[in-house]
């Protein structure tokens, strides 16, 4: 089936990404993190607040964050300072921060849910055994968007891995912290995942008084 390249129509076919947005997905800026927060509070939704706040702390893939067990994140009966995740893309383990914020939120919604250490800390909302599926967690980052008045083309998951490491780099400068704490292997992988060009680098310079 489909068109063959000599085919007259051939050329009057539309590209499959005509008038979409393709490319990487916009990071959050700070103000709009917490504009996120506060509607999601506004709109009572515990269970999204805490999801979001383990996504942007944890800065994980949605694959990897929907999958996160509750005896990842809890020790002793308390939220963890601080976890690791192996990552399912590249098989490596990734250490992480839990802020303050992301604890309170974690901590309120683990006790409303329940379950043992073994259990995934978002359940799917078809089986309670399974956790919630990446498609379902890329619905609610649109519905969160287009709650705060942003276009949701522009922003999805990856909007949230991305958010706070870029935050960190905008500032410090400091490549190289950002490489650990996203578990890239290479720091050119941080250099074009962070988009950074000529501009970022001059601005740097610019700052920095020998």
């Amino acid at each position: 089936m489909g068109h063959s390249s000599v085919d007259p129509a051939f050329h009057e076919l539309r590209p499959w990404n005509e008038g979409r947005l393709i490319g990487a997905k916009r990071a959050l800026k700070q103000q709009q993190v917490w504009a996120i927060r506060f509607w999601l509070d506004q709109h009572r939704r515990l269970r999204d607040r805490a999801l979001f706040d383990l996504a942007i702390d944890s800065k994980l893939r949605g694959c990897d964050v929907v999958k996160v067990r509750i005896g990842d994140l809890v020790s002793g009966g308390r939220v963890r300072d601080r976890a690791v995740i192996v990552q399912q893309k590249t098989r490596r383990p990734v250490q992480f921060e839990l802020m303050e914020t992301a604890r309170k939120t974690l901590r309120t919604w683990l006790e409303r849910r329940g379950g043992t250490l073994n259990d995934f800390v978002f359940p799917s909302r078809n089986d309670y055994m399974a956790h919630m599926s990446t498609r379902q967690y890329a619905r609610l980052v649109r519905e969160w968007v287009v709650g705060i008045g942003l276009a949701p083309q522009e922003y999805g998951t990856h909007s949230l891995k991305r958010t706070k490491a870029s935050i960190i780099y905008k500032a410090t400068g400091n490549l190289r912290a950002v490489q650990i704490l996203l578990g890239h292997a290479k720091i050119d992988s941080t250099v074009r995942y962070l988009g950074v060009d000529v501009e970022d680098a001059l601005e740097l310079a610019e700052r920095t008084e020998v």
